[in-house]
């Protein structure tokens, strides 16, 4: 059962997702990849009386982090990012999140997993009480995100997604950076990228057991 609100707000020319979370009006709420707009923000947190308790970065790129300055300049909030945007990329925040730390609100729990491969440092961050994550440029709902900019790796993408996204089941409901929001079982039967990457895990999965059979001659 979901019993978190989740208010999508969409911004910039890129179309970015921004999200506020929280589970009533006058409640904290956490601010996710604001862009480049902070104006819809901002009339959405005055018009719930909600109190912000930080603004969650799923990575460092401009059109999900457009809107942080403003924000917390007027919310006077901290801002939080995984640690390795902070070292690989010099990324300024008040806090820097670990694999698996745990960040509460409102006495629920939001799991922050590093997903590498857009980034060295991309996060998820996954409620699992509520079966719902908010995958910034990891996972859209038909396609992955691109690898191909500073410190991305498809290496580090494949890892991810076959180690830590496909273990995500079918109810899970994913709150992407880009496009609409959807369940795993959507990814599952049309994101032809992620498609492409299990088969061709699966695929060296089998070449390694026939390696490790003695299936292949010198």
């Amino acid at each position: 059962m979901i019993f978190m609100v989740v208010k999508r707000i969409i911004t910039g020319f890129l179309m970015e997702n921004g999200y506020i979370v929280h589970e009533k009006k006058g409640d904290s709420c956490y601010i996710i990849d604001p862009g480049l707009n902070s104006i819809e923000y901002k009339e959405y947190i005055d018009s719930n009386s909600l109190k912000v308790k930080g603004i969650l970065l799923t990575h460092h790129h401009d059109d999900h982090m457009g809107g942080v300055a403003d924000l917390k300049e007027v919310f006077l909030c901290p801002v939080f990012i995984g640690e390795q945007e902070g070292s690989f990329y010099g990324v300024k925040a008040d806090f820097y999140i670990r694999d698996k730390e745990d960040l509460k609100l409102n006495g629920k729990s939001l799991k922050a997993l590093l997903t590498k491969g857009h980034t060295a440092g991309s996060l998820c961050f996954f409620a699992e009480a509520e079966r719902l994550c908010f995958t910034g440029d990891t996972v859209f709902n038909v396609d992955l995100g691109r690898t191909d900019l500073k410190g991305g790796s498809y290496e580090d993408m494949k890892n991810s997604i076959i180690n830590i996204v496909d273990k995500w089941d079918d109810s899970t409901e994913i709150y992407p950076g880009h496009g609409d929001p959807c369940s795993m079982e959507f990814v599952r039967g049309n994101n032809f990228e992620y498609i492409h990457i299990l088969k061709e895990g699966k695929r060296r999965e089998g070449i390694n057991e026939e390696n490790q059979a003695g299936g292949f001659r010198s």
